[in-house]
């Protein structure tokens, strides 16, 4: 059976750090394909300040132009009404019907996921991969791991990461600056961005 990672978020913008982590849950698992999922309408956050689906599925086709076993799904900025985890699997299910689905999470998240919609549909038709810093699994992770093994007969691995202090946060602060954000970004992305004066980004490059 084919392996597909699944690495979903608001992608607002996509960043160097979302990359690193697809990569590494890739390599990690040998899974044979991962699809980038920027979000649809997140009931969780406040949509003031996030770009239309259609950009930030834009970013996300740039994002992943140069790793062939990257792929972009318009799944949820399609989708009418909310974004939900587990409708998002069960769609990808249908399409995916003899594949494993890898979601690829960071170790915060996995502590909130019992607040989404659904937990046990999700637990139940993926395997969780939750991203760790390498040497930096604490008590409260791992108790939560079991806790989640046991409750939802749930397959969850830790997938050992490097620790990147980038945030999709201070990108758009840095561009509301007109700070350059080279090397946060892929170089098509931050092209985009700056061409488009997206989060306010007018960064004026040195000859």
């Amino acid at each position: 059976m084919k392996k597909i990672g699944i690495l979903g978020g608001t992608f607002n913008p996509i960043h160097n750090g979302h990359l690193i982590m697809a990569e590494n849950a890739r390599t990690f698992c040998s899974l044979d394909k991962v699809l980038l999922i920027p979000s649809g309408n997140s009931y969780m956050k406040d949509p003031q300040d996030i770009l239309p689906g259609s950009v930030r599925l834009k970013m996300a086709g740039l994002a992943a132009m140069e790793n062939p076993f990257f792929e972009v799904s318009a799944i949820e900025v399609e989708r009418e009404g909310n974004s939900y985890t587990w409708e998002t699997l069960s769609g990808l299910h249908a399409l995916y019907p003899d594949a494993v689905l890898y979601n690829i999470v960071g170790a915060d998240t996995l502590l909130s996921m019992e607040s989404w919609k659904h937990p046990e549909r999700i637990f139940s038709s993926c395997v969780t991969l939750a991203a760790v810093r390498e040497g930096w699994q604490d008590q409260a992770l791992t108790e939560q791991i079991e806790h989640i093994a046991r409750k939802y007969h749930a397959d969850v691995r830790i997938l050992p990461s490097l620790h990147i202090e980038i945030s999709a946060t201070q990108i758009r602060k840095r561009c509301g600056l007109g700070q350059s954000i080279r090397y946060l970004v892929p170089e098509q992305v931050r092209t985009f961005l700056e061409e488009n004066g997206y989060y306010g980004s007018h960064v004026q490059e040195e000859s």
